[in-house]
This record gives structure tokens, sequence and C-alpha cells, in this order.
């Protein structure tokens, strides 16, 4: 399966798609990246005059590039693929290190803890452009048909 692929497989559309290219991938691990415009839609508020990318954002693009791009590279010989499927997050904890601006770019890499019974669960990090730490945690989710 192509980086391209699992790209096009994604339940996600701007301005909730915070992917933008998967570098590497293995049936053990994933590394992304994101770059966070200037003008996406959650800095209008988010600290005036001071824009910061709010820390649910930032989990949100660890959980789309860690979990959700590893679970359909894992599926990729499954069934399950065939029809309309998503990842369903089930738990997240993420201690976050360093602010992320506006325009900045950030590496994802999230390694596979366990895959088992439709369940992922992975250790993420992100890097930010200097190779900092930003946050990092460990996310799961389930991967389920839609009804």
């Amino acid at each position: 399966m192509s980086h391209q692929e699992i790209l096009d497989l994604l339940p996600y559309a701007p301005p909730f798609l915070f992917v933008d290219e998967i570098l590497a991938i293995t049936e053990e691990e994933v590394k992304g990246t994101y770059t966070y415009r200037e003008d996406e839609f959650f800095y209008a508020g988010h600290f005036k005059n001071h824009p910061v990318t709010p820390g649910v954002i930032l989990t949100e693009t660890m959980a789309q590039i860690g979990l959700v791009c590893l679970g359909i590279y894992l599926m990729k010989d499954h069934d399950l693929l065939k029809e309309p499927a998503f990842l369903a997050m089930c738990s997240s904890d993420v201690e976050f290190l360093l602010p992320v601006f506006p325009g900045e770019k950030v590496t994802v890499i999230s390694r596979k803890k366990y895959f088992r019974f439709h369940k992922l669960k992975c250790e993420v990090e992100m890097r930010n452009s200097r190779d900092e730490l930003v946050c990092s945690g460990s996310l799961s989710g389930i991967i389920k048909t839609n009804p």
C-alpha cells in the first residue's frame, strides 16, 4: 500500500485534515508531517494576538498520523477496508512540553505497542523542525466499520 493510498483513505478533509505527508511506514511504526498554516480556523481565538496551537489539535494530529494512518496500513490485507471504516479514539494520555505556533511544521512518530481485536495502541511523539520534543504520550483507538 502506497503512502498516497493511505492518505486517500483518511476519513478527514480540510479544515480538519492534519496530515501533509507520510515519510515512512512499517508494521511497527509510522512517521509523518503536518505544517500548521497561519490561517488555521482555531488560531482566531486561541490567545488573542499571540496564537498557539491548542493541545487538542496537537493530539488530533498525533492521532491522525500515529493511529489512523498506521491503522489503515495494518488493515491493508483485511476485508475491513473494503467497507467504509473509521478509527474511534479510545484513550489518550499526552504530555505537552513546548508550544507550536502558526507556520510551524511538526513531525509525528508513532510506534505500535499492540494491535489486536481491531484495537491499536501506540506510543506517539511530536517534534518541531528543530527536532525538539513538543509532546508525547500514549494513544489508542479501535477500527470500526460504519453501520
